[in-house]
């Protein structure tokens, strides 16, 4: 980690943007209502988005509508919805966003991917041979990452007649890809690579039907939706990292609540949220306690610990990421708990897995693709839906400061070794964390928090609550123990 700080020193100095760590339901990947000035790129993908998604709005109509005669405004139609449901649709998005890049650079950097360290220097290797070899494995492993992208020809989202998530959908699909990541690392573990020859693994199988588009499949686009109705979730809209996070909160208890017997999300769900829209400007604050209490409640006060799914929403600065922050950003790559980050440029999601120098790999959601809903006992099913092996780069400073980072910790002991990698990284900050650790809460210093259950009328024990650092026995704080940004 050490080596991301020094390598990005003169990043440090600059500008003194605020971190906003808890964005409210409407903000997101792609600018907010509140933002006085829209970004060229923003304005023409909004332009775009609203042009196009008028033809994903309705499904075809039944066979006692009467059909309009053909013509000039049917044929233009047509047109204009080839190019929507074809690859044109990402050559669009480059043209107006910029051109990602495809392949790795000539630099012999090591590459980080969701907390595997790929070495390319033919200096620190044996050989060439050695070098190649990391190329080669670094490859296998992107293409082995689950890949969700938009899909055509879904059943209508509830009471809607939306059978196409084309041009709002991309910040649905990259949370889709983390929390499969999450489950594919906790039943398969990390080192699981998508085998070259069939039958698949049972769980590996199992996993993608779970994100199938149908209300059926208990992680759908269709169920997402309508449990962050309360966060702003609506078909045919965009949404942005902190409403996608509280949504798969809501999703997950309940399903819980649906399913006594059985834990269809093996794990707690955390979301690491700061100050009532980041008014205060505190980075958020991993408390152990909390996290400790949630594994408590997943289990039903069965065990003292369980799997964790910890997401951390940002707001990283106004207009692009503050330079200040990027060297943590990519020393979280080298977590062994990362899952990787939900973020991209204005208005298009993506979900990024690894990094190198300045760049940041990522798997983009943005190719349209037929519905595919695989059973979930079919070992002999065509994935090739669900991978990708093209490796797209973009700058990490030219992302979206509005993001949110996934950690996955299986054990108490995975969960202690990313809270002490935590503590180290925000002490290395030079004043700007991410975020920081916390063993309690401090009660008697009120900070009030805007976030409440989205089944219950009942305020949350942390509502108002201030925090402490890891290691204060005394629970409580310090000047200059942690900083107001």
């Amino acid at each position: 980690m050490k080596g991301f700080h020094e390598r990005n020193v003169a990043l440090k100095c600059s500008s003194k943007t605020a971190i906003d760590s808890s964005p409210s339901p409407g903000t997101g990947s792609e600018p907010g209502p509140s933002d006085s000035k829209f970004s060229k790129s923003s304005v023409w993908s909004n332009f775009f988005a609203s042009a196009f998604s008028i033809f994903d709005t309705y499904s075809e109509s039944s066979a006692c509508e009467k059909k309009a005669p053909l013509g000039k405004n049917n044929g233009w139609t047509a047109a204009v919805k080839r190019v929507v449901f074809g690859g044109s649709m990402r050559r669009i998005h480059e043209r107006v966003l910029g051109p990602s890049k495809i392949g790795i650079s000539s630099s012999t950097s090591d590459i980080w991917l969701l907390g595997v360290c790929y070495r390319i220097s033919k200096e620190q290797s044996s050989g060439v041979v050695d070098a190649t070899n990391g190329l080669a494995a670094f490859k296998q492993d992107f293409s082995s990452r689950i890949l969700m992208t938009y899909r055509k020809g879904f059943d209508a989202i509830g009471d809607t007649r939306i059978t196409s998530d084309v041009s709002w959908g991309c910040m649905l699909r990259s949370s889709q890809m983390l929390v499969a990541q999450a489950l594919l690392f906790h039943q398969l573990g990390r080192s699981w690579r998508k085998p070259l020859q069939k039958p698949f693994d049972q769980a590996y199988i199992e996993i993608l039907h779970q994100f199938g588009d149908s209300e059926a499949s208990v992680f759908s686009i269709h169920n997402l939706v309508q449990a962050g109705k309360i966060y702003g979730l609506a078909a045919g809209s965009w949404v942005g990292p902190y409403a996608m996070c509280r949504s798969w909160e809501s999703l997950a208890r309940c399903k819980r609540e649906e399913n006594d017997e059985h834990q269809l999300l093996p794990m707690a769900i955390y979301v690491v949220s700061g100050d009532e829209d980041g008014e205060r400007g505190g980075a958020p604050v991993v408390c152990i306690e909390d996290a400790s209490r949630r594994c408590l409640e997943f289990s039903r006060c069965q065990a003292d610990w369980t799997p964790i799914l910890l997401l951390v929403p940002l707001v990283l600065g106004l207009d692009k990421v503050n330079p200040r922050y990027i060297p943590s950003l990519q020393a979280t790559f080298t977590f062994p708990q990362c899952l990787g980050i939900l973020g991209g440029k204005p208005g298009t999601s993506t979900y990024i897995v690894g990094v190198q120098d300045e760049n940041v790999f990522y798997l983009d959601p943005h190719e349209v693709q037929p519905v595919v809903n695989l059973s979930w006992d079919n070992l002999e099913a065509d994935t090739s839906s669900y991978h990708c092996d093209t490796i797209r780069h973009i700058p990490l400073d030219s992302i979206d400061p509005s993001l949110a980072i996934g950690f996955l910790c299986r054990e108490k002991d995975d969960f202690d070794d990313f809270c002490s990698r935590a503590y180290k990284l925000a002490d290395e900050s030079n004043g700007a964390p991410l975020f920081t650790v916390a063993q309690t809460h401090c009660f008697f210093k009120s900070i009030s928090h805007g976030d409440t259950l989205a089944d219950t009328d009942e305020a949350r024990e942390d509502d108002s609550v201030g925090v402490v650092p890891l290691g204060n026995a005394d629970g409580c704080t310090h000047e200059g123990d942690w900083q107001l940004l």
